[in-house]
């Protein structure tokens, strides 16, 4: 059987619908014809010069990113920028760009990394989006542990996982938000849990947060915490279209080259 973009287009937004997403948010097909032949699917977190020559490299019909790759309007794909540059790539070389953001992250980032963790999720962190999830370990450990689980199950990366609290206090409820989840501090503290586990986090809400007696934290980097989710994309995409050929790029797009420490 052959497929088209279009039918990949259809099938993610059936599994990852773009009415869920959030307002601010831009997801879906950002370039490329909806009626071209598409044999082979790359997934990648970022639409960057690495995934896009990857993606090229490789012979990719499209490319299916989780972070958009514009979010607010733009008036020029000149190649005086990166991203501008990312595109005419892209357009020269016929492979499609689609991204799955906001909508990935309802229905799939938390599934993503609780499974990872052995985590049974029993409801949305934040009850009005979807976003992130609230569960149980299937066996309390301390912290240094579910650190350590964390920093095993998570693509190694430079600047590794920060990790705040108690070392040795025993961690059961986990809340989960990938990505930048600072702004959800105080709601994973109120849902009761011992650990959360988010990317992003900055020295003053972190430090209030801790210091105010919130739970504990476990802070791997933004590109590491939403890249499980890119597997749960595939899998899902190839049961609706099997025949089609994929593969996840595993090239690290954190911005951070090196961690000095000591």
């Amino acid at each position: 059987m052959s497929y088209t973009v279009g039918d990949v287009v259809r099938a993610m937004d059936g599994l990852f619908p773009p009415s869920a997403k959030e307002e601010w948010d831009a997801v879906g097909l950002v370039a490329g014809d909806m009626d071209a032949p598409c044999k082979r699917v790359a997934f990648a977190v970022d639409p960057c010069e690495a995934s896009v020559s990857e993606a090229i490299e490789r012979e990719a019909d499209m490319l299916i990113t989780h972070h958009p790759l514009y979010l607010r309007g733009t008036h020029s794909v000149a190649t005086t920028t990166a991203k501008g540059r990312g595109t005419s790539a892209l357009i020269r070389n016929n492979v499609a760009l689609f991204s799955a953001h906001t909508n990935a992250d309802v229905f799939g980032s938390t599934h993503a990394l609780a499974q990872l963790l052995d985590i049974t999720i029993d409801r949305p962190l934040d009850e009005n989006t979807g976003i992130g999830g609230v569960g149980k370990l299937a066996q309390p450990m301390t912290l240094r542990d579910f650190a350590q689980r964390v920093h095993d199950a998570l693509p190694a990366t430079q600047a590794g996982v920060l990790v705040g609290g108690n070392l040795d206090r025993e961690v059961h409820t986990v809340a989960i938000c990938s990505g930048a989840g600072d702004s959800f501090l105080a709601t994973a503290n109120e849902a009761g849990a011992d650990v959360y586990l988010t990317a992003d986090l900055r020295h003053h809400p972190a430090t209030d947060h801790l210091w105010n007696g919130g739970c504990a934290l476990v802070c791997p980097t933004h590109w590491a915490s939403e890249f499980p989710l890119l597997a749960v994309m595939r899998e899902r995409l190839v049961e609706k279209l099997p025949e089609l050929d994929t593969y996840i790029s595993e090239i690290p797009t954190d911005a951070w080259a090196l961690a000095l420490r000591g």
